[in-house]
């Protein structure tokens, strides 16, 4: 359950920092309502794994959630590069998460 309750912390750390882009600088009160719902549910949900996982591997698989979904979504959604390098990259921080799964 706890990996679950991860998950879904990670997911919501993607929505609030693609949500940073549509706040525009928290002017507009409908994306910014939702990234900071998003950043408190992220947090509490994070809280709630580590009751039962360890904190640098629940930390480490959380931003590493946030980090592959944020990078993807950056170049869906506003044409950033997916260069080579950049996809390596992202599979190089996939390959650490189901690393870390795989040892705790």
């Amino acid at each position: 359950m706890a990996w679950s309750i991860l998950f879904v912390a990670g997911l919501l750390e993607i929505t609030w920092a693609i949500g940073l882009k549509y706040t525009e600088g928290f002017s507009r009160l409908v994306p910014s309502a939702i990234t900071l719902a998003a950043m408190g549910g992220s947090v509490i949900l994070l809280d709630l794994a580590l009751k039962s996982l360890p904190v640098g591997t629940a930390y480490a698989v959380w931003t590493g959630i946030g980090a592959v979904g944020t990078a993807t979504l950056g170049i869906y959604l506003f044409g950033e590069p997916a260069t080579a390098l950049r996809l390596a990259s992202i599979g190089l921080i996939v390959a650490g998460i189901v690393g870390l799964k795989l040892v705790t």
